[in-house]
């Protein structure tokens, strides 16, 4: 194993019991250790998800064999490679997705989640940029089979996810609309790209996207909602239209739901979720990143959009800051490094 000299322990977040944001506290530990193909980074800054939040309250917990640690990803330096490593050396700057640990100041992750910091983002924005841009990217345009000159509705356009997505359907060469909750919120996704931003507290999403298409619909639509925009989802979309689902903070049933138009207008009802898939996919959405999205964000032509960051030591008031809402773009912590 190649490493530099490392400090024993660290700080990390850890969470006393399920609750709210004032279950989460700060604790000394020792530093994790990288296994074969892992490395061990140095963390400079890690996103905050709405799964953290989640598995905060005793809802969303670690597979199998992983840290309690929270976090989902993280960027920083290259500490130590594991046995087998290549491609990677000590120091590098790197971005990686991680199934649970980035909540502390070293953070253990598979050499194959890595990319490389791009250029035109800072080390801490890019704590911002695996979860988001690994979930978007497999879902819209690997599972939604997005292409150029569709039509894409991205709902929670202001999110970390809806940003992400804007941009990355965008330089797909779709039609973008997305959804938000205030006049501001849709200045944001149309400032980001959308072609168009509909408030869904003024108006009804669905009847807006069939005035926006002349009565088609989208081709694809990227849902966080679940069971409470279902109905209007598949209302939404035109024929031969996808929808895919990665989470369901508005419910995971629906009663009396008429399937006849999935059958009629020939639609796709998919969806998936990030942390529990293999190591093997994820590495494959890594190397679908490397090759064509992430010269679009060395170039600037994709940007991170970072709301707010916080030291590691106000963890509480990111996580009271993501429940709000009031976030436009990506909320980080970081460690100081």
């Amino acid at each position: 194993m190649a490493s530099t000299a490392l400090p024993e322990t660290m700080r990390r977040i850890h969470f006393t019991g399920p609750g709210g944001p004032e279950v989460i506290a700060v604790e000394i530990a020792p530093l994790p250790q990288p296994g074969p193909d892992q490395v061990l980074i140095e963390v400079v800054a890690a996103g905050v998800n709405r799964p953290d939040v989640m598995q905060r309250a005793g809802l969303y917990p670690p597979p199998p064999g992983a840290t309690e640690i929270p976090g989902l990803e993280v960027a920083g330096r290259v500490a130590s490679l594991g046995n087998g490593v290549g491609g990677l050396s000590v120091g590098d700057e790197v971005c990686a997705l991680v199934i649970s640990g980035g909540y502390a100041e070293f953070a253990v992750a598979e050499a194959a989640h890595c990319l490389p910091r791009p250029k035109a983002v800072s080390l801490t924005d890019a704590g911002g940029l695996p979860e988001t841009f690994f979930t978007v990217y497999s879902n819209v345009v690997q599972r939604g089979r997005l292409a150029a000159g569709e039509s894409f509705l991205v709902h929670g356009g202001s999110s970390g996810i809806g940003a992400t997505a804007i941009q990355i359907a965008k330089h797909v060469g779709a039609r973008v609309f997305a959804t938000a909750g205030s006049a501001e919120k849709c200045r944001f996704c149309e400032e980001l790209g959308a072609d168009a931003a509909i408030d869904y507290k003024q108006s009804d999403f669905a009847e807006e996207v069939k005035r926006l298409t002349e009565g088609r619909g989208v081709d694809v639509i990227l849902d966080m909602i679940g069971a409470s925009y279902l109905a209007r989802n598949l209302k939404s979309l035109a024929p031969d239209g996808r929808l895919v689902m990665i989470a369901l903070m508005g419910g995971y049933k629906v009663d009396g739901l008429n399937i006849t138009p999935i059958m009629r207008n020939r639609l796709t009802f998919t969806g998936s979720t990030l942390r529990p898939r293999p190591k093997a996919d994820k590495a494959a959405i890594a190397e679908g990143l490397r090759r064509d999205i992430w010269p679009a964000l060395e170039a600037g032509r994709i940007r991170t959009v970072t709301h707010a960051t916080f030291p590691l030591e106000q963890a509480r008031d990111a996580h009271a800051l993501m429940e709000s809402s009031a976030h436009l773009g990506k909320i980080l912590l970081t460690t100081g490094r």
